[in-house]
């Protein structure tokens, strides 16, 4: 095992904004999808954005808990690994950038089963990718797969359920351990407290339960920020009520039980058992102030240990890191992705 600590905030590349290619948006409909639990939908909708001509190579990135494609197309990262020159400059590569299962434009709840949508989990959003990739986008190998937070999770999947599929594979703000501990006492805050909300109503709601937003803001606030970060934006309890009372007041436009499913998705999530069979490059990315992945507790230290090619960039706190929300700013690691890029070698 190879941990690299990077240098402080000077030694990282400057953050900037780079053009790139229109994003091209695109759904598929899966036949006949079958479900962990043995359930079948005869039509799963997959959207997807492309990035790039689909004569680059491919490189799969995958969203977090509760995100979309469009989250992944932010100034901090797409524009600072995308642009002409970058680590993943689009007119080289192929980005394809799926919305997961229950996520997005992707089918969900909310299109209209409610609760009679399948339970899936992160295993049925990788099988979803991979049936995208495979019979609709025609991709046969991968570059390169990258995720963060649950995507990050779901490359850990992705690299063992299909070891030759990819070259590398860098999973970042994640672990590959079940859930658990204060990360997943959290998670059954939000579903427990939309399940226990009499507005809920069984997921038969007619207006939107309040406890959708309320535990979203106490998740985000408990799990993510960084702890010096806060103490920068909200120095005082005056500070700090107005932080949170403009969180309680924006917009909030998800539908419950979409994001019960969600975070609830994540119950069985467990890749540990097959990191032996992980054959591509794989640079697992952290920060040492991540919230959900706190490094004092050595999982992945451990587990890196049974990846036959695997490394750790665990990026230093600091007062410009973000906690679980660090690994959302490629300037931190955008010259480790591009020496990735450039030495891994490609599977036979």
């Amino acid at each position: 095992m190879k941990k690299i600590l990077l240098a402080l905030l000077a030694a990282a590349l400057p953050a900037f904004a780079a053009d790139y290619p229109a994003p091209k948006e695109g759904a598929w409909v899966a036949r006949d999808f079958r479900f962990h639990t043995g359930e079948v939908l005869p039509e799963v909708k997959l959207a997807y954005r492309t990035i790039g001509e689909p004569t680059g190579e491919p490189v799969l990135v995958l969203h977090g808990t509760a995100g979309s494609s469009a989250s992944m197309l932010t100034p901090n990262w797409a524009g600072q690994l995308f642009g002409a020159g970058q680590p993943l400059d689009a007119t080289k590569y192929y980005l394809i950038i799926p919305d997961a299962v229950g996520h997005g434009k992707s089918s969900k709840p909310s299109d209209g089963l409610r609760t009679k949508f399948p339970r899936y989990n992160y295993e049925d959003m990788v099988v979803g990718q991979y049936r995208l990739l495979t019979e609709h986008l025609g991709v046969k190998r991968l570059r390169l797969v990258i995720g963060n937070s649950m995507g990050g999770m779901e490359a850990w999947i992705w690299a063992q359920k299909y070891p030759a599929m990819m070259d590398a594979v860098v999973p970042m703000a994640s672990l590959p351990t079940e859930v658990a501990s204060r990360n997943w006492m959290l998670r059954r805050l939000i579903t427990d407290s939309i399940r226990n909300d009499p507005e809920w109503m069984d997921g038969n709601y007619t207006k939107q339960p309040k406890s959708a937003q309320f535990a979203s803001v106490f998740f985000g606030i408990a799990t993510n920020g960084g702890d010096l970060a806060y103490a920068r934006t909200a120095p005082t309890r005056e500070k700090a009520d107005a932080l949170l009372d403009a969180r309680l007041k924006a917009p909030f436009t998800a539908d419950a039980n979409d994001v019960l499913y969600q975070w609830d998705s994540s119950r069985d999530y467990n890749p540990s058992a097959g990191l032996e069979k992980i054959t591509a490059t794989l640079l697992a990315i952290n920060a040492a102030d991540d919230e959900r992945n706190p490094p004092i507790v050595g999982a992945l230290d451990r587990e890196i240990k049974r990846v036959k090619n695997g490394r750790v960039l665990l990026i230093p706190a600091s007062n410009e890191t973000t906690g679980h929300g660090t690994t959302g700013n490629a300037k931190w690691y955008a010259k480790e992705l591009d020496d990735l890029l450039k030495t891994a070698p490609r599977q036979p």
